[in-house]
């Protein structure tokens, strides 16, 4: 039978067992959990915690010895081990591209810093911008002139509100236990409410596409409308329906979007090759951040290896990762830093090990349905994609549903101005 049809095999049991226990024996949606919209979530007692609702200007200069530590660090030899014969990132970050790349950061990049980015237009609609890992507020800075400037192309333009999510960048993580999506959910909606936005719309990706879909599902009355480059449903009829698509294609998707659903073998490997670093973040996450901690050109490497093989699985076969086919390095070390000057690795990684914990599963907000306009897009070179009808399982009002035949994980910084024309016609749909 070999390996993929044993793989094929346990796929099918396990998918029957989940849809016995959780579809014939139980309700297929579920209302939504009850949360505490004010619980404290900084270290410390709640009873000497007093919240201070004032918005403000936050300065985010980085200290010049900071910078000076860091060019330090940079001139180290970096005694890397030489790759193997015939490997370019097969083997995950090629070392003599690893070299060109601090280089370039240490004599190039950092001679420059800092670099303020701003961008300003008139006001008309709120719109959360959600990042996930290992992506920041970075990846938006291409996308957001386009939607804070007045277009002849369309009659929209958004007051735009970026965050970082909490533990990442610039924002506090959580010094408790059971921080997960549904809780920095509740954080980003009270965010938006003391901002004044009492209505507003969502787009993100990555984990922006999570948060954003539980946001949908436990505050429809404060969501305009949901756009992801990301959208997922993990239902137990979706996962009966991805295998019987494996066995049945034609019945769950046209012939021209195949490319876009892989074989079940293929599609394994994929996902094996692609999330090592899910199970270390999900069970050892201060182990990793320890690593990675003050170690500038391992977490480069870290957090760049994801920029290569997420935009394109045949980038591994080039010597660069073909890095720089889609992005600059200006851009890419961008977002290195903002991991790295605000020491956020570690508080960043602890969002997989929380959402994998016994408490947020026993949410089951996956099985609460989002009755907000839904909006979806691919990009043909994400980890994973979902059929119309997987997707309509729990995003109950899906009004857009498009497919990109390029493009891949990062999309608001890889194609911004394809992923802008996909969201503005998504809001076109809308009664705004």
């Amino acid at each position: 039978m070999g390996f993929a049809g044993s793989v094929i095999i346990v796929i099918i049991s396990l998918g029957a067992a989940v849809i016995i226990k959780n579809y014939f024996f139980a309700a297929k949606h579920l209302p939504a959990p009850k949360l505490d919209l004010n619980k404290y979530w900084g270290p410390g007692s709640n009873a000497l915690y007093k919240e201070n609702t004032m918005v403000k200007s936050y300065d985010i200069t980085v200290k010049s010895e900071v910078i000076e530590d860091l060019k330090a660090q940079l001139q180290r030899p970096l005694q890397l081990p030489e790759p193997l014969e015939d490997v370019d990132f097969e083997y995950g970050f090629n070392s003599y591209y690893l070299e060109n790349v601090v280089k370039y950061w240490r004599d190039e990049y950092l001679v420059n810093w800092p670099k303020p980015q701003r961008a300003e237009g008139k006001t008309v609609v709120p719109l959360l911008l959600l990042h996930g890992w290992p992506g920041s507020v970075r990846e938006f800075y291409e996308i957001i002139p386009l939607l804070t400037e007045p277009s002849d192309q369309n009659n929209y333009v958004f007051e735009v509100i970026v965050p970082s999510l909490p533990g990442y960048g610039w924002s506090q993580g959580s010094s408790k236990k059971d921080f997960g999506s549904a809780q920095a959910a509740v954080v980003m909606r009270n965010l938006m409410l003391r901002l004044g936005h009492k209505k507003f719309l969502i787009q993100g990706g990555d984990w922006g596409s999570i948060i954003g879909a539980d946001m949908a599902a436990l505050f429809p009355h404060n969501i305009i409308g949901y756009h992801s480059n990301m959208c997922g449903s993990m239902g137990s009829t979706a996962i009966l329906k991805t295998i019987a698509a494996y066995f049945m294609p034609s019945l769950f998707y046209d012939k021209e979007h195949s490319k876009f659903f892989k074989p079940l073998p293929e599609l394994f490997s994929h996902q094996m090759a692609e999330t090592g670093y899910l199970h270390i973040q999900a069970t050892k996450p201060d182990t990793i951040g320890a690593a990675l901690t003050s170690n500038p050109v391992g977490l480069a490497a870290y957090i760049l290896e994801k920029f290569s093989t997420w935009t394109n699985p045949q980038y591994k076969h080039l010597p660069d990762g073909g890095l720089t086919r889609r992005y600059t390095l200006d851009a890419l070390l961008d977002n290195v830093m903002i991991y790295y000057v605000t020491n956020s690795i570690t508080t960043s990684v602890r969002l997989y090990a929380e959402q994998f914990s016994q408490s947020q599963g026993q949410l089951q907000l996956h099985r609460v349905a989002v009755t907000v306009p839904t909006g979806c897009v691919r990009f043909q070179n994400e980890l994973m994609h979902f059929t119309d009808s997987q997707l309509k399982e729990r995003f109950l009002n899906l009004v857009h549903s498009t497919y990109h035949n390029h493009g891949g994980h990062f999309a608001a910084m890889e194609l911004p101005k394809i992923l802008y024309k996909d969201f503005i016609d998504f809001v076109k749909k809308l009664d705004i």
